[in-house]
């Protein structure tokens, strides 16, 4: 279904070209209505202040404006009355008979009622997490993983084809210290004496990989350099990872190596396009450098770089391409890497990032826009960190909390519902305490309660051997006012789903659901179906309310990754 304010916005469109053609308005560009519930709910369902806004251009005064539009409304079975009030606003109440009907409407639709449609024949790709292959995921990435998982499940519950990215670097000298680490490990697997090299890996996860290769190969890899060890820790931290973003139901489609743009020579490729697009230089320092520093980067015999003049497309000062000794910066590599994503074919990539990475994906885009890509394709989520009180939990890998850690300690729920139920933009301290509790107070389980109340409703039925069709002839004039109130709440779920989905904001949807809830549970302490007291027909009714109830929990608890028990 169509969010309700579109619907609405659809027959106020129809209203308006009536009244100009009857000649009671001017032809006119109708401005954005913004639909929504108006401050108080005497005032009906929803309002909105279109005739104020189209009086300058319509040269009439507001409140007559609203009176004409509510003079040419259409018959619609949606609406119960539209009332126009001071200066000249329209406040729209939705009829009881439709909103009762779509307790069917919803249970013969199943998820494709709250489905949209918006990103249909569209590609996108979410790349998110993009740790390298060096360890277990530290919880740092954490709150970047869920983010970016959860906008994909919005994505394609809005009708885009989704595919998942997790984009990596298995080269460099983090990879070589990897490789030399997951060496001496093995020595001391065999009962050799073996020093980890300066900066290595410490933790625990290379001991247990050093066993495994013991294991298999016995002492055969004695005469071996560090690179074989580095390519089956590689395999190994892999295995990990995803075993580990399994346990938070996330899968990759698309595992892409930084390698494989130097493989292709498209880093170089694209180095050679920026300068034909003459947006490159080569220079010991930056242009607008004044001449006494050049003069004394000179005496200091500093080599030329190649910068990328990003200064003429909205950047503060240019940046390094390639550095003195021929090595690309990170720069090179994710312009390179971001026209890959493009020449795919995607409609929109998603990149969810940590804070730091403000100044990176500003340059790759300006990169992109300098070669003539469409630059608003991409979309960058940047997130604020999660901190962890000290001493919280205990860790296996390391000096570091990883991700499993986290799910060991609280539920894989919890850590997808905590991640995303705050705004990204936001710094947030991790509540143990609340995640840890099975009371009201935490979001997760008062969500999943209601879930878990709505199976306990229905098990009850089919234990008392009810048919499970028992309640398709209910009539839902039965329902009351809390029913009432619960249903207009859930019919709310495909316009939050669109608001999160045009914000990039999952937090918003995480929100709303806690507020479904919310409205849930005092209708199921006041609400009861198979009560004695309750005549048959009103238990219909209530049942079928309740049928929705489950679907909607489950869909919305889908969205966020989450599990939908039911039993607790």
């Amino acid at each position: 279904m169509k969010p309700i304010p579109q619907q609405v916005e659809s027959i106020l469109q129809t209203a308006i070209q009536a009244a100009q053609a009857a000649g009671d308005l001017p032809a006119f560009e109708v401005p954005a209505m913004n639909i929504s519930p108006p401050k108080r709910p005497e005032q009906g369902d929803y309002s909105t202040a279109v005739a104020l806004a189209s009086a300058k251009i319509a040269k009439q005064k507001p409140l007559d404006i609203a009176t004409t539009i509510q003079k040419h409304m259409p018959d619609d079975p949606m609406l119960q009355s539209v009332d126009v009030a001071p200066p000249g606003f329209l406040n729209l109440r939705l009829s009881d008979v439709w909103l009762r009907e779509q307790a069917n409407v919803i249970l013969t639709a199943g998820d494709a009622f709250f489905r949209q449609d918006v990103g249909a024949g569209k590609r996108a790709q979410v790349e998110f997490v993009s740790a390298n292959p060096t360890g277990p995921l530290h919880v740092g990435r954490t709150r970047g993983a869920m983010i970016g998982d959860t906008v994909a499940n919005i994505l394609v519950a809005c009708g885009w084809d989704v595919e998942r990215e997790y984009y990596f670097n298995n080269a460099g000298r983090q990879m070589e210290l990897l490789g030399k680490s997951l060496q001496a490990r093995y020595r001391e697997a065999l009962g050799q004496d073996a020093t980890l090299p300066d900066e290595g890996y410490q933790g625990d996860y290379l001991v247990t990989i050093a066993e495994q290769i013991k294991t298999e190969h016995g002492d055969t890899w004695q005469g071996k350099d560090w690179k074989p060890f580095k390519e089956y820790a590689e395999n190994a931290i892999f295995d990990m990872i995803r075993q580990t973003l399994a346990r938070v139901r996330i899968k990759h489609d698309v595992f892409f190596n930084e390698q494989s743009v130097y493989d292709d020579k498209s880093v170089w490729d694209t180095l050679d396009k920026l300068k034909e697009a003459g947006y490159v230089y080569e220079s010991i320092a930056r242009e607008g450098t004044s001449d006494e520093e050049l003069a004394e980067m000179k005496d200091k015999k500093y080599e030329p770089a190649t910068w990328f003049r990003s200064t003429d497309l909205g950047d503060y000062e240019d940046r390094v391409l390639v550095k003195s000794n021929g090595d690309p910066t990170y720069v090179l590599p994710d312009i390179a890497y971001h026209r890959n994503k493009l020449d795919r074919g995607f409609d929109l990539a998603v990149n969810v990032l940590g804070a730091d990475h403000k100044i990176e994906a500003g340059t790759v885009a300006q990169g992109l826009q300098a070669l003539g890509y469409d630059a608003d394709k991409v979309h960058v989520i940047l997130h604020q960190f999660v901190t962890f009180t000290e001493g919280r939990m205990s860790t296996r890998a390391g000096n570091y909390i990883t991700l499993d850690d986290l799910i060991d300690e609280v539920g894989a729920d919890v850590v997808r519902y905590f991640m995303i139920g705050r705004s990204h933009n936001s710094h947030y301290e991790f509540d143990f305490d609340l995640a840890k509790s099975q009371s009201n107070e935490n979001p997760v389980y008062y969500i999943q309660n209601a879930h878990v109340r709505c199976c306990g409703i229905l098990r009850q039925v089919e234990e008392r051997g009810y048919a499970d069709d028992w309640d398709a002839d209910a009539d839902l004039n039965l329902l009351g006012e809390d029913e009432m109130r619960f249903l207009r709440k859930v019919l709310e779920l495909p316009e939050q789903l669109i608001t999160a989905y045009e914000k990039f904001e999952p937090h918003r949807f995480a929100f709303w659901t806690l507020d479904l809830a919310r409205e849930f549970h005092p209708m199921y302490d006041a609400v009861r179906v198979l009560h004695t007291e309750v005549p048959e027909d009103v238990a219909k009714a209530r049942l079928r309310l309740y049928r929705v109830a489950k679907l909607s929990f489950r869909f919305a608890l889908d969205i966020m990754g989450m599990s939908a028990p039911e039993k607790m």
